[in-house]
């Protein structure tokens, strides 16, 4: 096991962990936050490794078939469990409907990418996927802490918790849809492509078939 599958595997592990802290059995429920805090911490510590298990991995040269299966796998658990637990935690700010197309925008993205796999071709991430990723972070952290504060006073300068994380959440929809449907334009571009050149490779062998089919004809 290498260190950038084992970083994937640490964040996987934090999923549990992330919903064990959400939950109302997790033993530290203080006045000052503590439960938010630390559940904000945690995500964010996950979503570092997002980045660092890839970077590692290609700069080490140890990109694997075990991390390419990881990775994706890890993302989806994380932003999943994620928002489901926001749509109980604080469904003031995470709307159930809200969780079910950013967790379907997920799947339908695992879909297109697997398809294009299968066919030989990859469907590269694109600046709209990676501000997806950063609005996102944001997003579930400022959800986390709007269940305990609405306002912070950080300074002397008002910070609108809530505001932020209304805004972020519905940014987060907003970017995804655009994403899912940038996604689904690479994609079909890609296999129409794809298609076309294996028509036009299936034309020429039919072709040569019918030549070396009248040449030898012609022998006889």
């Amino acid at each position: 096991m290498n260190l950038p599958n084992s970083i994937t595997l640490s964040r996987i592990a934090c999923v549990p962990v992330l919903i064990w802290v959400l939950s109302p059995k997790f033993p530290v429920h203080g006045t000052h936050g503590e439960q938010e805090i630390i559940a904000s911490g945690l995500f964010i510590l996950a979503s570092i490794t997002d980045g660092l298990d890839g970077y590692l991995a290609r700069r080490r040269g140890q990109i694997t078939t075990l991390g390419m299966l990881l990775d994706p796998l890890a993302d989806k658990l994380m932003i999943t469990a994620a928002y489901i637990i926001l749509v109980a935690y604080n469904p003031r700010i995470v709307e159930p409907w809200i969780a079910v197309l950013i967790i379907g925008r997920e799947f339908l993205v695992s879909g297109l990418r697997s398809i294009a796999a299968s066919e030989g071709f990859t469907i590269d991430a694109s600046e709209i996927g990676k501000l997806k990723t950063v609005i996102q972070i944001v997003s579930v952290v400022a959800a986390i802490l709007n269940h305990r504060w609405d306002m912070w006073n950080l300074w002397g300068f008002p910070v609108g918790v809530h505001l932020i994380a209304v805004t972020a959440i519905y940014w987060m929809t907003i970017v995804s849809i655009i994403s899912a449907v940038d996604y689904f334009v690479g994609f079909w571009k890609k296999i129409d492509h794809a298609s076309g050149k294996r028509r036009r490779r299936s034309l020429v062998l039919s072709r040569k078939k019918r030549a070396i089919a009248r040449a030898a004809n012609q022998s006889l």
